[in-house]
């Protein structure tokens, strides 16, 4: 697979610090990249920002006005809580996890100074098909890590273990019946962000009609 890379990766810290201030839409997409949660650090958006962020997230496609996603922030001391929680479930699974593994599982929420949860509440409808209702909480997603940027900071959408084992739901604040879309992990970072592989266009486009 062939694969496109923009002109210049190093502008995008750069480019996300600026976004409070002034950068064009289009010079922010060609280089928007998330940020591993493990390299983010303090400070993270206090709720004023994050009320921000999520009054920006909201504005996603939603056929039917359903709103069919709710949030959850994660913040303070009630990260690392959960991280010990989502810890003992992982030892019950595997008793014999390395200390590197139980370092991760106790930091999972810790890593990013603040997490929101997406939770998807999709359910069958008499008009709006339930797999829309799915796209437009990974619609939110997206929104909420570009929302981030847009005040400054970096972001990242993970799901992980816990995210698809209901055990877990109780503790994390999920309801029966409900999916987690993801984790949106948000913070800064003293690591400068790298390019990733992309497809190029000729690998995932198909053309229809034109005569250009």
């Amino acid at each position: 697979m062939a694969i496109s890379r923009p002109a210049d990766p190093a502008k995008a810290y750069e480019g996300i610090k600026k976004m409070k201030k002034d950068i064009k839409l289009l010079d922010y997409l060609a280089v928007r990249r998330s940020v591993p949660a493990f390299q983010m650090c303090e400070p993270g958006p206090d709720k004023a920002e994050i009320e921000s962020i999520l009054t920006l997230a909201v504005r996603v496609p939603d056929h039917g006005k359903l709103a069919p996603w709710r949030f959850i922030v994660y913040r303070g001391d009630e990260r690392a809580t959960i991280g010990e929680e989502l810890l003992k479930m992982a030892l019950e699974k595997n008793p014999d996890l390395s200390e590197e593994m139980i370092k991760v599982e106790r930091t999972r929420f810790t890593r990013a100074p603040v997490v929101i949860g997406v939770v998807s509440t999709a359910a069958p409808h008499v008009k709006i098909p339930e797999w829309e209702q799915v796209m437009s909480a990974g619609a939110v997603c997206l929104n909420l890590l570009m929302a981030a940027n847009a005040h400054g900071y970096v972001s990242n959408w993970l799901t992980e273990w816990f995210a698809f084992d209901e055990r877990a739901y109780p503790l994390l604040g999920v309801k029966p019946g409900e999916k987690v879309a993801g984790f949106i992990h948000i913070g800064s970072t003293e690591f400068p962000i790298v390019e990733r592989p992309r497809p190029a266009l000729e690998d995932v486009v198909s053309w229809r009609g034109g005569n250009d």
